[in-house]
């Protein structure tokens, strides 16, 4: 991340600097861009060959879910102890709440794998948000979520040509029906626009916005807290500390609700593909 250019002006204090405060003749830190770009840990960025903090986070975060099921199912009891009931609850919310009631038992049981892979991973990418040190969701920068949304339009295609064939995968994503008469080649147009760049558009954007606008607004009431611990302002810094609380468990609830719906949207994708069309 590129510093910002110091001021010409000596006694101008930078806004991003931990001392400023309030009343002390410095501006509001505000989050920005800066906000969102880290230094390489490793390699050089302008080679664009480097391992930075997101990929790290992303690395360690693989491996915190492979190592969480791996310990709960590596010897299953057939009365579970208290590791392996959670992951059991889990997968088994995954599997019964999104795939089943999308895809139903016997054609979506072989999604249950990726799916659930899908469900947490994603999850435990948001999570980062809250946890000490890391502090920021993987899922803010654009490029995972998109690398996610293109695995699912990928296996949607896929399947739609494998079930229905080339004329079926027309009419799958043009949305054909003869019964439009003379508005159907208007309504083929818009749904092969629609399913063959805005859906997989929206299902990585979707993720993104609500993760980068969360962790925004996280980072704003946390540096206002910080900045108005000064004179009179700490009044108001105790009512920014509680929003920052308040923000946080809603953010929480917002993590979870998006890897849920991130996997919703990728089963009603499959369905769409499996579906006959009439």
């Amino acid at each position: 991340m590129k510093e910002p250019a110091v001021s010409a002006d000596p006694t101008q204090v930078l806004a991003f600097e931990t001392d400023c405060h309030i009343f002390d003749g410095c501006g509001f830190p505000a989050p920005g861009l800066h906000s969102f770009l880290f230094e390489p840990l490793w390699g050089d960025g302008d080679s664009n060959v480097y391992f930075n903090k997101t990929m790290l986070l992303a690395l360690l975060g693989s491996i915190v879910i492979v190592g969480f099921f791996w310990a709960a199912f590596r010897k299953p009891k057939v009365v579970p102890g208290k590791l392996q009931m959670v992951a059991e609850a889990g997968y088994d919310f995954i599997r019964r709440g999104v795939v089943y009631e999308t895809l139903g038992k016997r054609e979506g049981e072989k999604y249950v794998p990726l799916i659930v892979s899908l469900f947490f991973f994603v999850w435990m990418m948001n999570l980062w948000s809250v946890i000490p040190v890391a502090q920021f969701p993987v899922t803010a920068i654009i490029a995972y979520p998109a690398v996610l949304a293109l695995v699912v339009y990928v296996l949607w295609v896929s399947l739609t040509f494998k079930r229905h064939g080339f004329v079926g995968f027309f009419k799958n994503v043009t949305g054909y029906d003869k019964s439009l008469g003379a508005v159907l080649p208007l309504a083929m147009v818009i749904e092969f626009f629609s399913n063959l760049v805005v859906r997989p558009f929206t299902h990585a954007v979707r993720l993104f916005a609500n993760m980068f606008a969360g962790h925004t607004l996280l980072l704003l009431f946390t540096i206002a807290s910080w900045y108005l611990l000064n004179g009179i302002g700490i009044a108001y810094a105790g009512v920014s500390f509680i929003m920052t609380i308040v923000m946080t468990a809603f953010e929480l609830f917002i993590q979870a609700l998006q890897a849920y719906v991130f996997v919703l949207l990728t089963c009603t994708y499959i369905q769409g593909a499996l579906a006959e069309h009439h």
